[in-house]
């Protein structure tokens, strides 16, 4: 099956880098390597519902299937597919009757965060939420500096202003540290995100 991105580049798992660096700070193979923030996140869901404090999911890549042979009645092969382009954010769920959203993003900057790692309709998917009442947020985070940050999307939408006006296209580490909030690696949950809702008293 043949799989594209949605520039038209077809993915190859071969293309794949055989090492790369991780948010341990190791340079690790891909048959042994740490946790990356989607996965960390993934095991960090899967602690919540398992013991009923929340019900989060990873919203599935959407995929536009071109091509499809029928080699067999009771059978379809797909034969070419595009990666689409997603039009919101990555994970969603409830909280306490309250429905949360939220984005991670990584970055192996130290000293900012580039807004280039958002697009347009993320940020107006974020504002939509928002104006139905909902909790939505941004978990960023420096990879090299093994650090994870909670940050509110009201905030990240200001940002995202200031740069549409002129502005500086990155948020300053400085600027995330005083608005948002720091979050800990842990072992059960890997990154504890319902500790700062409940701190915020969000839900």
């Amino acid at each position: 099956m043949e799989i594209h991105y949605p520039n038209g580049k077809k993915f190859n798992q071969n293309e794949l880098p055989k090492n790369r660096i991780t948010h341990t700070g190791k340079n690790e193979s891909y048959g042994n390597r740490g946790m990356t923030l989607e996965e960390d996140l993934n095991e960090t869901n899967k602690y919540y519902r398992d013991r009923k404090i929340a019900v989060v999911h990873k919203k599935p890549t959407p995929i536009q299937i071109v091509q499809v042979d029928y080699p067999k009645r009771s059978a379809a092969v797909i034969k070419e597919a595009y990666f689409k382009l997603a039009s919101t954010t990555d994970y969603n769920g409830v909280y306490k009757g309250k429905y949360i959203d939220f984005e991670a993003k990584e970055t192996r900057n130290f000293t900012s965060f580039p807004l280039k790692n958002f697009h347009q309709h993320q940020i107006s998917h974020m504002q939509a939420v928002i104006e139905q009442g909902g909790i939505c947020f941004v978990i960023l985070m420096f990879t090299k500096l093994k650090e994870v940050y909670f940050l509110e999307a009201k905030h990240l939408l200001g940002f995202w202003d200031r740069m549409k006006n002129g502005g500086r296209k990155s948020i300053t580490k400085g600027e995330i540290e005083q608005n948002g909030y720091f979050i800990p690696l842990g072992f059960q949950p890997r990154i504890d995100y319902i500790k700062i809702l409940d701190a915020l008293n969000l839900c």
